[in-house]
């Protein structure tokens, strides 16, 4: 990749202050200067709450591109140090509407890992600054979108990849691009959009002012921002079946959503285990066909059933009245007393519990809380994670019945390499076991199920998502939407869906492109920063030879 060139290069170069709309010099009245910068506080502030609403529930995925747009003219020409506080400010309010559903938790525990999220955006931003000096600006500033991501997907704590950009497209002319390069290609796809569209309008801009004739920069950014958008529709969804199985996925409910959604012990496995028995009776009366296998949510059951004798009881009686192998969700007691685990368990009506999956990526202050012993003394509500959940070792690659399945549990479908694990280790349809029960009618669940929508065409799979409370889903290799309850409700959904062996692009190249893009932003701060570096000494060197003379002289 060519190293982009600095603006210390010939005359022709574009000067990217010229071609910003008006802006205080460093010599107008201090007030002047005051307004400017609130004015451009608040103006990044409307756009990070324009880019949540692009997300579920809301679901307006264009204002994606516009608030990137947004970001990138803001930050034009500016230093590092206000590009960072105006990637914070859009940061601020994106993530808190973003992550409104956390409200259960507490409006504290929202804006608290809100600011740790936006301190990612204020790196962009600072980045996006230094980059909108050199040539190729609009390049760099996508990439910087894939760099920030990329950071924040891993950081801290194992990350938390709420909110990537691709995320809110999900169902727009860009997502196919995901079987060519995963969620990064589609965030840089989007983010390339944006920022070409901001070049667009200061080309426009810069003709008007100058009076010149530049319709073609105007043209060539429109038409180029244009073209990212709807290249998508270019790139095959490969979808062709190898085989099929027919699935039931039960959503038993909870009696009562929130913090204390498990309610007294078997109260949620009693409800799973009456509604696998309604579909029994359903089965046997003719009402519906007998399905291959059966799928319940993530805590389906609380209670351990290798220890529980009534747990496991309740659960074989269900299983074998059904008649098929059934997909658990259980807590299962850990190594030792401190720990619990999250899993899901293959059970076999004739010979009981069988291959399982361990949760690999624990939900921190959720499913087990960093520096226990110091933060419980002064966080009380960390008291109610009463044993930390330990991590599984293995991919959730399993054989249910006819079906391999590549199981994942509830948070993890964010996690890039954990579902493409499942899928290029055999992985033939994707089941999502989840429980949102603490999220109901908050908007969670709808952006949950965004990401697997995305996920069904990263991998070219069906996605089965089976849910306590909603929303439950069954999911085309196309992305599309075949069947979802509602939330709050007990039911059953039935489908034939589609089993693959093929894989995509984007299972082949793996991480791959995500690393390069993310590293190309990198590089590209990297460089803008030495060359500022060496025009600050070079100034600072000709101020001195000038004193020198008047010295001497």
């Amino acid at each position: 990749m060519a190293l982009p060139v600095s603006q210390e290069q010939p005359e022709q170069q574009e000067q990217p202050v010229a071609e910003e709309g008006p802006q205080p010099s460093r010599t107008a009245p201090a007030p002047g200067r005051r307004r400017a910068w609130w004015a451009r506080t608040g103006l990044a502030a409307l756009s990070g709450l324009a880019l949540a609403l692009a997300f579920p529930p809301f679901d307006v995925w264009p204002l994606s591109i516009l608030a990137v747009a947004a970001l990138a003219l803001l930050t034009r020409g500016r230093t590092a140090r206000h590009g960072a506080w105006l990637g914070f400010a859009l940061g601020v309010p994106f993530f808190v509407l973003l992550l409104s559903w956390l409200r259960p938790v507490g409006w504290d525990a929202t804006v608290g890992l809100s600011l740790i999220e936006a301190l990612f955006l204020a790196l962009m931003g600072a980045g996006t600054a230094l980059t909108s000096k050199l040539r190729g600006w609009p390049l760099w500033g996508a990439l910087l979108w894939v760099t920030q991501e990329w950071m924040r997907d891993r950081l801290p704590f194992g990350g938390f990849p709420w909110g990537r950009l691709a995320f809110a497209n999900t169902a727009s002319p860009l997502t196919p691009l995901a079987a060519l390069g995963g969620a990064p290609l589609v965030t840089f796809a989007v983010a390339g959009s944006g920022t070409l569209l901001a070049w667009a309008a200061l080309s426009a801009a810069r003709a008007r002012r100058t009076d010149t004739d530049l319709p073609w920069r105007t043209a060539v950014g429109a038409v180029g921002a244009l073209a990212l958008v709807l290249v998508g529709y270019a790139v095959p969804v490969p979808t062709s079946a190898d085989d099929t199985v027919k699935v039931a996925l039960v959503q038993g409910n909870v009696d009562r959503p929130g913090m204390d959604f498990l309610g007294r012990p078997m109260e949620v496995l009693d409800n799973h285990a009456t509604a696998t028995e309604k579909l029994a009776a359903d089965v046997a009366a003719g009402r519906v066909a007998k399905p291959d296998v059966v799928i319940w949510p993530e805590n389906a059951s609380d209670l351990d059933p290798f220890t529980d004798p009534a747990a496991r009881a309740r659960i074989d009686e269900a299983v074998k009245a059904v008649g098929v192998p059934t997909l658990v969700g259980a807590l299962v007691d850990g190594p030792d007393e401190q720990h619990v685990q999250n899993e899901g368990i293959v059970w076999d009506p004739a010979t009981g519990p069988g291959a399982s999956y361990t949760k690999q990526h624990p939900v921190p202050f959720g499913e087990y809380v960093p520096f226990r012993q110091e933060l419980s003394k002064v966080i009380s509500r960390l008291q109610r994670v009463a044993r930390d959940f330990y991590p599984g070792t293995h991919n959730g690659v399993m054989q249910l019945g006819p079906a391999r399945i590549g199981d994942v549990i509830c948070f993890e479908v964010a996690y890039d390499e954990i579902v493409r694990d499942a899928v290029n280790q055999g992985g033939r349809v994707i089941v999502v076991q989840t429980n949102n029960a603490t999220y109901n009618n908050t908007g969670q669940t709808e952006q949950q199920l965004a990401m697997s929508r995305l996920r069904a065409v990263e991998h070219g799979r069906a996605v089965l998502i089976a849910a306590t409370s909603g929303v439950s889903a069954v999911i085309a290799p196309d992305g599309s939407v075949q069947q979802r309850t509602g939330e709050m409700e007990q039911a059953v959904l039935n489908a034939v869906v589609p089993l693959r062996d093929g894989r995509t692009l984007a299972d082949r190249v793996g991480a791959g492109p995500e690393w390069v893009l993310a590293l190309g932003g990198v590089l590209a701060c990297a460089f803008a920063a030495t060359g500022a570096v060496r025009r600050r000494r070079d100034g600072r060197g000709a101020a001195e030879g000038e004193r020198e003379v008047q010295h001497a002289v």
